[in-house]
């Protein structure tokens, strides 16, 4: 890339006021959820339920967002961003806010399923508005600044749900993240959305379908990836917890840190050389944090995966999205959004449920060595899609 090149690139402006408002409402709605996520594992175990009805709660929350992901992505192209993104903050707010009433676990699952299709909504616009808004040749950036909002949620918001959890009953902290859903409705609503194109032909109705075609190779890949998720955000807290480790706050707030350094650089590599520097790389980072995760001799263990699987997944994540979205026309970006998180739904509600079983059976350590090899296996794939058409390189 010449230096003419550079100019024009750094000319094209990501900070603008809506980008700032879609960052700032993601930041508010992630942080209500990611302070549910390590709680509401204990929640269930303090309703009587056991590891595996706790994969059944995480799960049921990923699949409900995995059935309205593609009818949520031709709304975005049909009835527009705002509908759709607002709908799924109001619906978040109301089934957050509801769990500390319910009175036995079978209203949880049901709450939790509604909470899924908010959450569905919600981030298949979230990230189809933030692509809109950035500019075209920026966009791994851009992408990856995006993903920062996300990512410092994530950095205080487990730590943040743990901590109260300890001095505030259940319905104070469920409320609380209901509260912080508000807040990203009220900015959201401040957002200059993007008006629909028609590009139909007068008279042709359009084809109900569930994908994007041009998404379906990152999708797949990150699939493989997010599994690892789900044993995180489910059984690593239960899983320090028996094995006598503290520290279980400072690891998602040390993964959290890791994974925004990694923002920092990552997108720009991918805007620059693709999705080849980025990928495998990453992906052998989080197989090692995995097999750090199976041994967990002590915290200084836990926290170097960490750092290990927050590089990782904050460079892979982010390329993953970009390159789901770039090939997609722009009146499909909605929907390659959709099969983006769909995927990544998926990914981490396989992961949950399978995850619940091997745990009760197996032994929570067996839950990373299983992660580490489905990571593995996204890299053999990567290989062969790569080599099967050297043309997207």
């Amino acid at each position: 890339m010449n230096s003419q090149q550079s100019n024009a690139l750094h000319k094209e402006k990501i900070w603008t006021r809506d980008f700032i408002l879609i960052c700032i409402s993601n930041f508010f709605i992630f942080l209500g959820f990611q302070m549910t996520l390590p709680t509401i594992p204990l929640y269930v175990e303090e309703l009587g339920g056991n590891d595996q009805l706790i994969g059944v709660v995480v799960s049921i929350f990923t699949f409900s967002a995995l059935l309205v992901r593609s009818y949520a992505g031709h709304a975005l192209e049909t009835r527009g961003r705002k509908i759709v993104y607002l709908t799924g903050i109001l619906i978040f707010i109301v089934s957050v806010g509801s769990f500390g009433f319910l009175p036995a676990i079978g209203f949880l699952f049901f709450m939790r399923f509604i909470q899924g299709i908010g959450w569905g909504f919600s981030t298949t616009a979230s990230g189809t508005i933030a692509s809109d808004i950035i500019p075209s040749k920026r966009r791994g950036e851009g992408m990856g600044y995006y993903g920062l909002s996300g990512n410092i949620a994530l950095a205080f918001g487990p730590s943040l749900g743990l901590s109260l959890a300890g001095v505030l009953s259940y319905t104070q902290l469920f409320i609380i993240s209901a509260i912080l859903g508000l807040i990203a409705f009220l900015l959201s609503s401040r957002i200059r959305y993007k008006t629909i194109e028609k590009t139909q032909q007068v008279g042709k109705k359009e084809k109900w379908d569930f994908y994007e075609k041009t998404a379906l190779k990152p999708a797949l890949l990150l699939f493989f990836i997010t599994v690892t998720f789900g044993g995180i955000a489910s059984f690593l807290p239960l899983y320090t917890a028996q094995k006598g480790i503290s520290g279980i706050q400072w690891y998602f707030l040390v993964f959290a840190l890791a994974l925004m350094a990694s923002r920092t650089f990552a997108g720009k590599i991918y805007d620059v050389k693709g999705h080849r520097a980025i990928f495998i790389p990453g992906a052998i980072l989080i197989v090692a944090a995995m097999i750090l995760l199976a041994w967990l001799l002590n915290t200084t263990v836990l926290l170097i995966a960490a750092v290990l699987y927050g590089i990782g997944f904050g460079s892979v994540q982010p390329a993953l999205q970009a390159w789901s979205i770039e090939n997609a026309p722009k009146h499909r970006r909605g929907m390659a959004n959709a099969t983006f998180f769909s995927s990544f739904d998926l990914g981490v509600g396989m992961g949950a449920l399978l995850f619940g079983q091997i745990g009760h059976l197996f032994g929570y350590h067996t839950i990373y060595w299983v992660s580490a090899f489905s990571v593995f296996v996204s890299i053999i794939l990567y290989i062969v899609l790569i080599n099967n058409n050297r043309k997207e390189l």
